[in-house]
């Protein structure tokens, strides 16, 4: 299931972003509460035997688990996410305007500015536009103004005991010993409550397959290099099968007589169906064209790219098609509200 839908988009883009704003998120059963933390040290060595049978050397093992400590708040947090199908859909403009904001635009057209070639690089190499890439560290981080303040191993331990999603974080876990084996320094395994780090707030395991090493220095540094970062979040997209040259979506104005709901989609996704099933059938450019709908800026791109309509906060408010691309953008979160303002973002960057 496209690796635990990319280690369930993030966790949500690592909770960070999932606020109420995000109701069409991926929801989630809320566990019993646990009885207690006094099995904590017992689950501590099912995990250390975890890593031992997966190679990780004894001596990083007893570094990281040594008087570590079961950590309540980081439940508590996870339990305090929304969960299950929303009463209600929230209003998409609210949320546009607090996250594709002026402060994020200008520091992401200067960012844009700053790494000069190395964002043709990054676009010649990955195949993904620096905006799109900018936009992501812009939403994640703030460009890196905020990565959190949580011991990552102590957060990503606390969650496996609670057991929601037992499996989820204990491969975590292991992974993020490896990442130690590997060379990143324990001081700076600091993250979100929901075990997620750095410029792009990867989990471990995300580290450990796409994190880049693109300055060369010998390790994939995603906290304090632009060109790490930069390439980090490029890497994922084209693992996500991320089309080079293709836009992600555009808005576009919606004929006078289109019969809104004409072209609803039948189907039910697997993932993220609360998602999905916002979107309309999938149609080329060149239907679309044929239907009446018009860019409200600029030209259509190749007739043959499908896109699917939608029109976040209903007819009469800005609508706009969708390629796969734009389904790139939800495998990092799975939020139309989150790869919606991403797309958005990008486009206000790169002008």
């Amino acid at each position: 299931m496209m690796r635990l839908f990319r280690s369930l988009g993030l966790v949500m883009a690592a909770a960070c972003a999932v606020t109420p704003a995000f109701a069409d998120t991926v929801g989630g059963v809320v566990a019993p509460a646990d009885a207690g933390a006094s099995g904590f040290p017992a689950f501590l060595q099912l995990l250390a035997a975890r890593a031992r049978g997966e190679g990780v050397r004894e001596q990083t093992i007893r570094d990281v688990i040594s008087g570590m400590t079961f950590d309540p708040d980081v439940v508590r947090h996870d339990r305090s996410q929304p969960g299950g199908p929303p009463s209600s859909i929230p209003r998409f403009e609210p949320y546009r305007r607090t996250h594709v904001d002026a402060g994020r635009i200008d520091r992401g057209r200067a960012m844009l500015a700053s790494v000069g070639p190395l964002a043709t690089t990054v676009e010649t190499r990955y195949g993904v536009p620096a905006s799109v890439v900018l936009a992501i560290w812009g939403h994640e981080t703030n460009y890196g103004r905020f990565t959190g303040t949580y011991d990552l191993p102590r957060s990503i331990a606390s969650l496996a005991y609670e057991g929601r999603r037992r499996e989820l974080f204990s491969a975590e876990f292991v992974a993020l010993l490896k990442m130690i084996d590997r060379g990143v320094p324990r001081s700076r395994l600091l993250g979100s409550w929901a075990g997620a780090f750095g410029n792009p707030q990867f989990l471990p395991s995300v580290y450990l397959r796409v994190a880049q090493d693109a300055d060369g220095d010998g390790i994939a540094d995603i906290w304090t290099s632009r060109p790490d970062t930069l390439a980090s979040i490029a890497n994922y997209f084209r693992d996500a099968g991320w089309r080079r040259g293709e836009p992600w979506g555009f808005s576009v104005t919606v004929p006078a007589g289109y019969v809104h709901g004409s072209l609803a989609t039948a189907l039910s996704s697997p993932r993220c169906p609360q998602v999905f099933m916002r979107h309309s059938r999938w149609r080329t450019m060149a239907e679309w064209r044929a239907l009446g709908f018009a860019p409200a800026r600029g030209t259509w791109p190749d007739d043959r790219i499908q896109a699917t309509l939608f029109e976040p906060d209903g007819p009469g408010h800005p609508a706009y098609l969708l390629t796969g691309n734009y389904r790139v953008i939800l495998d990092y979160n799975c939020s139309n509200f989150y790869a919606l303002s991403v797309g958005l973002l990008a486009d206000e960057i790169s002008r």
